[in-house]
């Protein structure tokens, strides 16, 4: 019996697929390089503060890190918003603190809804800019781990959230209102139906 050439075609196909998945290894999709996301420690975060050029600047918020070198010219030196960078500022974003004691990432006694703002801000940052690590320490372990500080932030953050929702409903269920005055007739305000009308005149 002699030798046919098909046979010798899945020996051909499978001696190709070696050498091509030798070469070119398949890479999960959820794979993603080894030093991302990467861990600060407030040391190393601080050398990406602008001040060289070469390097890019970071900025942290609630323990993210995020790489704000396409807004340069306001988060490199002579920025209105350096101070942000190559640290992690979040009180600052509410206090409006940006000096000494207020450049911190504590955000004790702060409102719910303050905790809440900032929390938008940090959504803000993962929309516009590149997210590229975590810092250790108030927010995140050494293993990259959320803190029971953070889970605490976002509690919070949500309760603030149910407050303003809440805030925001009764107000639209209030009637609205308008006014005038003259000196002849004093003041006057009335509202929709359902409310009293509130005349002053001058005595």
């Amino acid at each position: 019996m002699g030798w046919s050439p098909f046979l010798g075609i899945p020996l051909i196909v499978a001696l190709l697929s070696f050498l091509f998945y030798k070469n070119f290894p398949l890479k999960s999709l959820n794979s993603a390089p080894q030093n991302f996301p990467r861990l600060f420690t407030v040391e190393e975060l601080a050398l990406y503060n602008g001040s060289d050029p070469r390097s890019p600047i970071f900025l942290g918020i609630i323990g993210s890190v995020f790489d704000v070198s396409k807004g340069k010219s306001h988060y490199g030196v002579g920025g209105g918003y350096n101070h942000f960078a190559g640290r992690d500022a979040s009180r600052a974003f509410v206090s409006g603190n940006f000096t000494g004691d207020g450049l911190t990432d504590s955000l004790r006694d702060l409102s719910s809804a303050e905790v809440k703002s900032i929390v938008d801000w940090r959504d803000f940052y993962f929309r516009t800019y590149t997210y590229v690590g975590k810092l250790v320490g108030r927010y995140y372990d050494s293993e990259g781990n959320p803190t029971k500080y953070l889970k605490g932030v976002e509690a919070k953050a949500a309760r603030g959230a149910q407050l303003m929702e809440k805030q925001k409903n009764e107000e639209a269920n209030l009637p609205s209102c308008n006014s005038r005055w003259s000196q002849q007739e004093g003041s006057e305000v009335w509202c929709d139906d359902g409310y009293p009308r509130l005349v002053q005149r001058p005595t």
